[in-house]
């Protein structure tokens, strides 16, 4: 099997899971942080503090030069934050060579001008003294790092128009632990994966007010519809929203304590403000992020999102949890499938 040289633009927890199961798999793998105190830590201790049951190889090398990480590299990964991938992208532009592969995992999508992950990474490299023709991959799934750091099974994603970059990432990631599958649709795939961290936030919070299994079959279910229904508008491939990165990233990520969302909506459910519930979780809780975009979408494109309007409501409008759920189950419309995909 070919070797690879990846660069890692990121050392939060699925950076870091991924940069280690990438060593682990034989490659040469560095990893860049903006922040140096962690490239300190981490290249001296070999442990992540989120991932405490994780050991760092030797082989795998730290950088706080951001040259140095994207020089040389047959690939590079970013695994910033969806807040950072502009930021980043711009730092990196000067480094990253035309024709090379940049392989996305944010999930979020840009409120200001509703791009995605990696159309924000087209839109910034682009720019003056840019490279030009690089090869752009989303790599989405159900796939929390806490599982991958420790060997266990997974399934992902990797989408790109370009099918032979996709393929050639799949080449890069896959192995014994790890199987990637490719689709063509890269904009359904981040779609989902953006959207489903705000459905996700939903059904934690019907967590938090003591509601079961029943309401959460529901969201789940509903909430897919929901993206689905958007995705159709948008031009997505309707199938995309049944596989791994729609459906099976959205059951993961409602249902697991490994969930950031999940555990701050049960925070939210349970009275607590979506500020202290950010703050308790400890890390950066993406659906929150996702909101206001998911309403201008909803709102460009004439789509019903009833879910996602009123986890809007709670997180964003101060809304009492209770009172918002219960508008929701009081909605008038009660057929599952009217006409057309506009009903998804």
């Amino acid at each position: 099997m070919k070797k690879f040289s990846i660069g890692v633009l990121g050392a939060g927890t699925w950076g870091m899971a991924l940069a280690r199961m990438l060593t682990v798999s034989g490659n040469d793998v560095q990893v860049w942080s903006a922040i140096e105190a962690e490239v300190d830590n981490l290249s001296t201790t070999r442990v992540h503090p989120n991932l405490p049951g994780m050991v760092i190889p030797q082989e795998l090398r730290f950088t706080k030069s951001i040259e140095e990480v994207c020089t040389g590299k047959d690939v590079l990964l970013f695994a910033v934050p969806s807040v950072f991938v502009r930021s980043t992208a711009a730092k990196a532009r000067p480094y990253i060579r035309s024709g090379q592969i940049i392989v996305d995992v944010a999930k979020g999508i840009e409120p200001d001008t509703l791009y995605t992950m990696t159309e924000i990474l087209a839109d910034e490299l682009s720019h003056e003294n840019g490279p030009r023709a690089v090869r752009l991959v989303a790599l989405s799934g159900p796939t929390h790092a806490e599982e991958v750091a420790l060997d266990l099974p997974t399934t992902i994603v990797s989408a790109s128009p370009d099918l032979e970059a996709a393929e050639v990432v799949q080449e890069v990631f896959s192995n014994t632990c790890m199987r990637v599958y490719t689709n063509t649709d890269i904009k359904g795939v981040e779609l989902s994966g953006a959207m489903k961290n705000v459905i996700a936030l939903g059904v934690g919070i019907s967590t938090g007010l003591g509601y079961g299994d029943n309401a959460r079959a529901a969201l789940i279910t509903r909430g897919i519809a929901e993206i689905a229904r958007l995705g159709v508008a948008m031009g997505c491939n309707v199938q995309t929203f049944a596989g791994l990165a729609g459906i099976g990233d959205l059951i993961v990520t409602a249902t697991s304590m490994h969930s950031r969302n999940n555990r701050a909506g049960i925070l939210i459910g349970k009275g607590e403000s979506p500020e202290q519930a950010v703050k308790e979780v400890g890390m950066v809780v993406e659906g929150i992020n996702a909101l206001p975009a998911a309403m201008e979408l909803a709102e460009k494109y004439h789509v019903e999102m009833p879910i996602a309007q009123t986890v809007n409501a709670i997180v964003k409008e101060g809304m009492s949890a209770s009172d918002a759920l219960r508008n929701l189950m009081s909605r008038d419309r009660k057929s599952e499938m009217p006409q057309g995909y506009e009903s998804v």
